[in-house]
């Protein structure tokens, strides 16, 4: 320890876990009334609000010895903002529910709410409250808010045959991370980073709506896998043409290295939380949105060429990292 003290969680108790993680939460001007009280107050100009939420689970969804605290509460915070921009919302609050290891070092547990506050930033939303209680392994769960702003949320079930299929932000970055840290390697770093800290295109969500997107998720159990979700919702088929997508050097570096396909990244990859979405075919799209297929009359999602299975990250299929 270096002659230094560590302090933990279990030192502090609840009320000054709780009182150390509210001193670091600055509020937006989204929230009426903060932590503190039973229950937050955050403003819904639409009338409307949009809620969403996600549980991580150390060892299932993350490992402390390949992630920051930082890394950790940007990750959670962004899996949920990008849920609420992909309806077509900007997100206004998250609420966070924490359990914890009485032997977490405080600097941790303040590395992680940094990472919440931080994500939360990018969007203008706010930590506006959560719970805390002991656990044995490190759990996570947020539930974020989102405001509409007078328009028609953004669903699974609007595809029609005809539209364009397009993805904004990065394919397979975060799947080739993982693979990297489970080959026992920690380069390109910029790949391993992307599955520590993923970068939703938060824009890109109400952009999208304005555009007339007629459906739209965020990619974060794999595009193949997700795009089969719009599919049934809407009762179409989906083509995707695996030329449309451009490989990233680094993808191809690091499938070079493992023995890999990038393009398996790419299709079958989670945790990127890009944005899928379909849009009328007169639609002139932004250069952030790559077309990439086309939804048909029928029914699934197919790739041109290639032969694919389910594809994808099932939440109830074997362990993701193993426990060290």
């Amino acid at each position: 320890m270096n002659g230094r003290c560590v302090i933990t969680v279990g030192d502090l108790g609840e009320f000054g876990v709780v009182a150390r993680i509210t001193g670091r939460l600055p509020q937006g001007g989204a929230v009426l009334l903060g932590p503190g009280d039973d229950a937050a107050v955050v403003s819904a100009p639409d009338g409307r609000v949009v809620v969403t939420t996600d549980l991580l689970i150390e060892g299932r969804h993350f490992r402390r010895d390949w992630s920051s605290g930082y890394d950790i509460g940007r990750k959670a915070a962004a899996q949920n903002l990008s849920d609420v921009v992909a309806m077509g919302a900007d997100p206004t609050g998250i609420v966070v529910g924490l359990g914890l290891p009485p032997e977490a070092a405080t600097g941790w547990l303040d590395d992680l709410t940094d990472g919440f506050r931080d994500e939360c930033d990018l969007v203008g939303a706010s930590v506006v409250g959560g719970d805390i209680t002991r656990c044995d392994l490190v759990v996570i769960a947020v539930t974020a808010m989102g405001d509409l702003g007078g328009r028609a949320p953004v669903t699974r079930s609007g595809a029609r045959p005809g539209d364009v299929v397009a993805v904004a932000g990065r394919l397979g970055h975060a799947a080739a991370g993982l693979a990297l840290l489970h080959g026992g390697r920690t380069e390109p770093a910029e790949l391993v980073d992307a599955h520590r800290r993923p970068e939703p295109p938060y824009a890109r969500g109400p952009e999208a709506a304005a555009l007339g997107a007629t459906s739209m998720l965020d990619v974060s159990d794999g595009l193949f896998q997700d795009l089969g979700h719009v599919a049934k919702a809407s009762r179409t088929g989906i083509v995707l043409a695996p030329e449309s997508f451009a490989v990233h050097p680094l993808l191809a570096e690091a499938a070079r290295l493992l023995g890999a396909d990038p393009l398996e990244w790419m299709l079958s990859g989670g945790e990127d939380h890009a944005l899928a979405a379909t849009f009328p075919a007169g639609v002139r799209l932004p250069p952030a949105w790559t077309v990439v297929g086309q939804v048909i009359d029928g029914e699934g999602v197919q790739v041109t060429g290639r032969p694919m299975g389910r594809g994808g990250w099932d939440h109830f299929s074997e362990w993701r990292f193993p426990l060290m």
